[in-house]
Parts: structure tokens; sequence; C-alpha cells
């Protein structure tokens, strides 16, 4: 047999074997354990407002229209959770930033929408979780509440 030949049929049927044992999980977290984290704290502009779930808290003044955030973040060698807590703060540091941008001061109506699949809560996000990747996607609206 060739030796390319030996080469290309190991590759695949490696290829094969880490297929067959992909995960694709989609679990649920705490917004206030990931919001709350440390790193979280540190890096989130504290004059903001990230508000989960349908209810707004204050009377929106001005709305600077709709924001997905999709991130993914390494997995390899961590839990799924502290994964998923690293890819959440990814996601709230791309709403800042345009928060910034917009001049508004709050991201509300914020919901999970991983594969497309709209999972709204107050108190919980979705979170992929593979063998090697987690990620998030959010939706919220940027706005500017009153004071």
């Amino acid at each position: 047999m060739k030796p390319w030949l030996v080469t290309s049929l190991t590759l695949a049927i490696l290829f094969l074997s880490v297929a067959a044992t992909a995960r694709d999980d989609r679990n649920r977290y705490s917004i206030e354990d990931a919001i709350g984290s440390f790193t979280a704290k540190t890096k989130l502009d504290q004059g903001y407002s990230f508000q989960f779930g349908p209810e707004v808290q204050g009377k929106i003044l001005e709305n600077h229209g709709e924001f997905t955030s999709n991130k993914k973040t390494n997995a390899f060698g961590r839990t799924d959770k502290v994964a998923c807590d690293w890819v959440f703060l990814s996601a709230m540091i791309s709403f800042q930033d345009r928060i910034t941008s917009s001049g508004g001061n709050a991201v509300v109506n914020l919901r999970s929408y991983y594969k497309k699949v709209d999972f709204s809560s107050a108190t919980e996000f979705e979170c992929g979780n593979g063998a090697i990747m987690a990620g998030v996607t959010f939706i919220g609206d940027v706005v500017t509440l009153e004071k």
C-alpha cells in the first residue's frame, strides 16, 4: 500500500472517531453567578444595566436598536460552567461596547438565542457545550433608560 494512502486512511479514521464522539449539549446557567464573578465585576461598566427577560426596569427614553452577540470560547480542559461563564462575559463585553458606541446606558430584553432557539429568562442563560468549544448567542435591545 502506498504511504500516502495509509496516511489518508489513518486521518479519515481519526476524523470519523472524533466526529462520532462529538458533543453538542445545551445547558442553562445562572446569570447572577456569571455576572457576579470577580472577573465580570472588573470588566463590566457598573454604570450600565444588563436586563435579562422581558421585564424592563425603568423608562426607555431612546431605543438604539436590537443587537446580537454570538461568542465562542475554547472549552478544552475547562468545566462546562467555567467555559460558559467565560463566554457569557465575552458576550456582555460586546454589548457594553455597543452601548458605548450608541450612546445608550442599558441593554434590555436580553435573551438567549443559541442555534436560533429563543429562550428568555431573568435568571438563566443558555450555553452550548461541545468537546472543545462553548458558545452563547444573545439578543437584546440597546437603549437609554431614564436615570
